[in-house]
């Protein structure tokens, strides 16, 4: 049986270019990898296939509960099939629901966690899951926030974005890596490089070779040529849309971003995404 290292975010968070990046790392080849391989070096928890298996019906008739339940039993399916270390998305916070974890230990290796400004995931946010700002704003502070059901995917227990970052980012062990999005985009040699050593490959060619195959203007031609599964049903947009940082001042007003900000303070200002004047309100108060 094998053990998982998580790849996990709050959704919108830059999952997706992780994945990309280790599966091309572990590929090794000349040319990037198609879209439609990922799944070859990176598995996904949330697949509905498995969930139907095991309880007899479709993984959208069963309620969060039912699916909690049967997660640890899902994720010893994964392992099982696995030879050694797998690589396996979620989206789910670390923690646990109605007395089932959400991460099986028992098959768990370690894990890496990518954090992303709120203010930019809220406005992905709108293009991806077709919602209005308010509404974004709303499910990143909402506790109960999961995921829903549907024919590919089985539903996912977020919560807000502070508690998900709290719960990962919180993980003290050697082998769980919290990485920032940001930092994925303004120093990838650097940053990058640091998830390789988690997985033991510290061949500096081979990294900038699998940095270079997942760049977001390489991954967003390869979606224009080939398509992308996980590109939303629920709007035109494409999965790899913009693919930077700072997309919020001219998205987002003032009392909108205030909202997130009073939501979300203490992970905001651990992460240092305070705007300019917030942190010095605080300070004040």
């Amino acid at each position: 049986m094998g053990r998982i290292v998580w790849l996990a975010s709050y959704p919108k968070s830059g999952n997706t270019w992780l994945r990309a990046f280790l599966a091309n790392l572990i590929a090794d080849r000349p040319q990037p990898l198609p879209l439609a391989e990922l799944p070859d070096y990176c598995e996904d928890e949330a697949r509905a296939d498995r969930y139907a298996r095991l309880a007899g019906r479709p993984a959208e008739d069963l309620s969060v509960a039912e699916l909690c339940a049967l997660r640890p039993a899902v994720h010893e399916l994964i392992a099982a099939a696995a030879p050694g270390t797998i690589l396996v998305k979620t989206h789910n916070l670390w923690g646990g629901f109605e007395d089932h974890p959400l991460h099986n230990p028992k098959v768990t290796a370690g894990g890496v966690y990518v954090v992303r400004n709120p203010l930019d995931v809220a406005v992905s946010m709108t293009h991806h899951f077709g919602l209005g700002v308010d509404e974004a704003i709303d499910f990143l502070g909402n506790e109960d926030t999961a995921t829903a059901s549907d024919h590919r995917w089985a539903g996912q227990v977020l919560g807000s974005w502070s508690s998900h970052v709290e719960s990962w980012a919180g993980i003290e062990h050697p082998n769980f890596l919290t990485v920032r999005y940001e930092d994925l985009l303004e120093k990838p040699a650097k940053t990058f490089a640091r998830i390789a050593r988690l997985l033991g490959v510290a061949d500096r060619a081979r990294i900038e070779r699998a940095i270079g195959h997942a760049s977001f203007q390489t991954l967003a031609g390869i979606e224009r040529r080939d398509g992308f599964i996980e590109a939303s049903e629920k709007t035109d947009a494409r999965f790899f849309r913009v693919g930077r940082a700072r997309q919020w001042p001219q998205a987002l007003s003032r009392e909108q971003v205030a909202r997130i900000v009073d939501r979300h303070r203490a992970q905001m200002a651990r992460f240092k995404y305070l705007p300019p004047g917030f942190a010095a309100a605080a300070a004040a108060r």
